[in-house]
């Protein structure tokens, strides 16, 4: 008897260019480090995806694009808005007759349809969206690898609250060099637009689809992790946000080893201050050892303290929302390769404590309440192994 799979959606975001490669009849996102002003969106396709051998891994010219991870760009949607999607939903529901069917749906309209159902049949207790922005020195067939990795941590995993996924694809450029820091830095700005047109987006479809009494939402959470200079890409997003725009609609946001100034909280900063608007709990996880982002201060910050590193200048005001968790005695017993134990910037994936943090976090457990966390203060705590 086969065990009844989770229903789960992944997708991608991305402002990458649309390319045709030789001897293929689908568009593919590109690997070039260049961005369009619009997004497009694609849909993972794991129904009948087959973990690859190692030795096939090893074969560069052959493990790339779908070879990697199958996926599907959405068409485009032939018009604006989400009535489609209320009139698919209501006759699904019985309540209306209508010749709409998803397939007539595209973009955004496919995608928050395709997330609304499974958040709402899935056997899961929990059903959470977690959105993720990845950070810098990524090609796109990073990104599809880094999709396999998150989708085993996070949502294969019972002890976590996610079953769907939204990977925030931008293109950074394919060197780990510091010179290759202002390019991302220029890309993660555009990008930034790409994401803040999504959450105007999605307060529309909320507005537009649960305005019918007939419509319950599903309840669920939506979360936000952004890792490295993805936190640039979610500080851009927060710059061409009004604040009065702003609708609390993400649960938690998760900021890794965030390689932007430490001052981002400061009211001067019009950045990340917004972030309690947005959010009902901001985690900001630290480690003073992260040698990525000493890179980053000391040959293209002008010694601006990296807030993924030393923690934020000021956010007394913030206290009751924000947190900040000091990584810096957790061990990498996951992931002790040179790039990990050098590195430490990567946590997230190298270590279980603070994996097992992360997923405590997720679930909204009191942060005073988490396992292995010392308190140094009221909203500051120091990671043990």
């Amino acid at each position: 008897m086969k065990l009844k799979q989770p229903i789960m959606s992944i997708f991608i975001l991305s402002n990458r260019g649309i390319v045709r490669y030789k001897g293929e009849n689908k568009d593919s996102f590109s690997n070039d480090e260049y961005s369009l002003p619009n997004f497009r969106i694609a849909r993972c396709n794991f129904e009948n995806y087959i973990p690859p051998k190692e030795d096939d891994k090893k074969n560069k010219k052959k493990y790339k694009n779908r070879n990697i991870l199958d996926y599907q760009l959405l068409s485009e949607p032939g018009e604006y808005g989400y009535a489609k999607v209320l009139d698919l939903l209501l006759k699904e529901k019985g309540l209306k007759d209508s010749p709409i069917t998803a397939d007539h749906l595209g973009g955004s309209q496919r995608m928050f349809y395709e997330l609304y159902k499974s958040m709402v049949k899935s056997d899961k207790k929990n059903k959470d969206v977690l959105i993720f922005i990845h950070g810098y020195a990524y090609t796109f067939d990073d990104e599809l690898k880094a999709i396999l990795d998150l989708k085993k941590i996070f949502v294969d995993n019972k002890n976590t609250p996610i079953e769907n996924m939204i990977f925030v694809s931008w293109p950074a450029s394919s060197s780990v060099f510091p010179l290759t820091y202002f390019d991302d830095k220029l890309m993660s700005i555009n990008s930034g637009h790409s994401l803040m047109r999504l959450f105007y987006l999605y307060t529309q479809f909320l507005k537009e689809i649960f305005s019918n009494k007939d419509l319950r939402p599903c309840n669920q959470k939506i979360h936000i992790i952004a890792h490295s200079m993805g936190n640039r890409v979610l500080q851009s997003m927060l710059y061409s946000l009004k604040t009065e725009n702003i609708t609390r609609v993400i649960d938690q946001v998760i900021l890794l080893n965030s390689d932007v100034s430490h001052r981002v909280f400061e009211e001067a900063e019009d950045s990340f201050c917004k972030l309690p608007l947005l959010a009902n709990r901001i985690s900001i996880y630290i480690n003073r050892k992260d040698l990525i982002l000493n890179i980053s201060q000391f040959s293209k910050n002008i010694l601006s303290p990296r807030l993924g590193k030393s923690g934020p200048s000021n956010f007394d005001k913030l206290k009751n929302v924000v947190s900040v968790i000091d990584c810096t005695q957790t061990k990498n017993d996951l992931n002790s390769s040179l790039k990990m134990e050098l590195g430490e910037h990567w946590g997230y994936l190298s270590s279980s404590s603070v994996q097992n943090d992360l997923f405590e976090n997720l679930k909204g457990i009191e942060k005073n309440l988490i396992a292995n966390r010392q308190k140094i203060d009221d909203s500051t705590f120091e990671l043990m192994s």
